[in-house]
């Protein structure tokens, strides 16, 4: 399966962008959250994080701006009833940490207010997924210290911050401080602020 792509936004759509990856372009969809920033970023190499939905008649890509946006898209996914579709109208009502506080404080209410998701969707959310989802805040303390010191060099550097926690989030989390940066001015050569 395909983890992450890393290439050009060509397009960008109402519900997919294109992406250039050596010369082939990949139609990958999207929530509006994720298509407002790959618009930004029109032309620019950057790395896309993706799920592959396969059936029998299609192989659908599904692709994500940040790694959180994705675990919150697959976690939805175990939920009955909610298939990709639904999960990315869902992710496109909020930014993954506002839903992730509407699960935990088990707010149905709230949860019903986003795009596609009624009553008895947004309790069966809940029930689901409560507890459950791995906080940002504990995906954020577990990078490893290379990974904190990487990110520091690159962006006292002047490489913009998106683009540096997108490619440090790519990284193995046992590389080495040398190896990160020499790698990170490598990747993100053009992308000064």
């Amino acid at each position: 399966m395909i983890g992450y792509l890393r290439g050009k936004i060509i397009e960008v759509s109402s519900d997919s962008a294109l992406l250039d990856v050596q010369g082939v372009g990949y139609e990958v969809h999207a929530s509006s959250n994720t298509l407002v920033d790959l618009q930004s970023l029109l032309g620019k190499d950057i790395i896309v994080w993706v799920h592959t939905h396969v059936r029998e008649d299609a192989l659908t890509l599904f692709g994500f701006h940040s790694k959180d946006e994705k675990n919150l898209f697959l976690s939805l996914l175990k939920v009955n009833g909610v298939g990709p579709k639904m999960a990315l109208s869902i992710l496109s009502g909020g930014r993954p940490n506002q839903i992730q506080e509407m699960i935990e404080a088990g707010n149905a209410k709230a949860l019903s207010g986003l795009p596609k998701v009624g009553k008895k969707t947004a309790e069966q959310i809940i029930l689901t997924l409560k507890g459950k989802l791995v906080s940002i805040e504990e995906t954020v303390k577990s990078k490893s210290e290379a990974h904190t010191q990487i990110t520091s060099a690159l962006l006292n550097l002047g490489y913009k911050s998106q683009n540096v926690d997108q490619f440090v989030a790519s990284l193995p989390t046992d590389m080495s401080l040398e190896e990160g940066v020499r790698k990170g001015l490598q990747t993100l050569s053009g992308s000064l602020a």
